[in-house]
C-alpha cells in the first residue's frame, strides 16, 4: 500500500534521505536498507496537541541512520476511544513505511485485558502480550512474546516458524521524565541469553523537552550480519516501546 501523506520530519529540521540500496533476493521489499546498519536512531514526532492538552496522539517516529539520514517513518493507527481508555494497555497498529511512501511492514497487538503483568505473563498466553510482524503487509515474518518475570520485562523474538531466535530483556525499572537523566536499557541477547549482541536505549532528552513533551529518543544498536528480518523484529520493539514496556510496569 502507498501513502498520499507525506512523510515529515519535526518542524523545523531538514530532511535527508538516506539512498535506498538495490533490490536484495530473500530480502522483504523495502528492508533493504537494513542490510547496511548496524545502528539506527528512533526520534519520536512532537505533537504540539499533546504538549499542551496532554491528550494523547497516535505516535509518530522517524527512522534514520548513524548519519542522520533517514530511512523510514512509522506511525500508529489506533482509535481516540481506545488510547483514552485503555492508556499504554491497549492494543495498537503501527505502519511503517520508507522515503517513496511505499508501506513496508506492518506491527500489530490485540488488546487483552488481564495482560501486561510481568508476574503473570508466563502462566498462560491470554495475560501475555503478543505483537506480531509482516513484511510486506500480509506476510508474517515473526512475533515478539511477552515472557513471565519476577521484577525485569522480558520478551522472546520469534521467527515465523515459532523458534526463538532472540531475546530482549529489560531493566529492573524503567525511570522516565525530566528529573530521570538516565538512559533506559534493553539489552539484545543471544537465543540462549547468554550473550548480549545488541541494545535499545531510550535517551534523554533534556529538562526542558521531558517536561513539555512526551516525544522520546531511542539508539539501537545490532551486528551488521544479524539477518534483516530479525533486525526488522528488534528495531520495531522500539517504534512500541513506551506502549509496551510501560504497560508491563504501570
Amino acid at each position: 500500500m502507498q501513502y498520499s501523506n507525506p512523510i515529515t520530519n519535526e518542524p523545523g529540521l531538514t530532511n535527508e534521505w538516506m539512498n535506498r540500496p538495490a533490490i536484495i533476493s530473500g530480502c522483504p521489499p523495502g528492508l533493504e536498507y537494513l542490510t547496511q546498519l548496524d545502528k539506527v536512531k528512533v526520534e519520536q514526532l512532537v505533537s504540539l496537541v499533546e504538549a499542551f492538552t496532554g491528550f494523547e496522539r497516535n505516535n509518530k517516529y522517524v527512522l534514520r541512520n548513524a548519519n542522520n539520514e533517514q530511512f523510514l517513518y512509522a506511525f500508529e493507527d489506533t482509535d481516540t476511544c481506545m488510547r483514552i481508555c485503555c492508556g499504554n494497555q491497549r492494543g495498537f497498529k503501527f505502519h511503517i513505511v520508507d522515503n517513496l511512501k511505499q508501506e513496508v511492514m506492518v506491527i500489530s497487538r490485540e488488546f487483552k485485558c488481564c495482560a501486561g503483568c510481568c508476574w503473570c505473563a508466563g502462566c498462560c498466553m491470554c495475560c501475555s502480550f503478543e505483537v506480531t510482524v509482516e513484511a510486506p503487509p500480509g506476510n508474517l515474518i515473526g512475533t515478539i512474546q511477552q515472557k513471565g518475570s519476577f521484577w525485569k520485562a522480558n520478551y522472546d523474538i520469534l521467527d515465523e516458524t515459532g523458534n526463538v531466535i532472540l531475546k530482549i530483556e529489560g531493566p529492573c525499572c524503567i525511570w522516565d521524565g525530566p528529573c530521570c537523566p538516565c538512559d533506559n536499557e534493553f539489552k539484545l541477547l543471544t537465543s540462549d541469553g547468554m550473550a548480549q549482541i545488541g541494545n535499545i536505549a531510550k535517551e534523554y532528552a533534556g529538562f526542558t523537552k521531558e517536561c513539555c513533551t512526551m516525544a522520546d529518543k531511542f539508539s539501537i544498536s545490532f551486528p551488521m550480519d544479524l539477518s534483516v528480518k530479525a533486525k526488522g523484529k528488534f528495531l520495531l520493539k522500539s517504534d512500541f516501546f513506551k506502549v509496551l514496556s510501560h504497560s508491563q510496569i504501570h
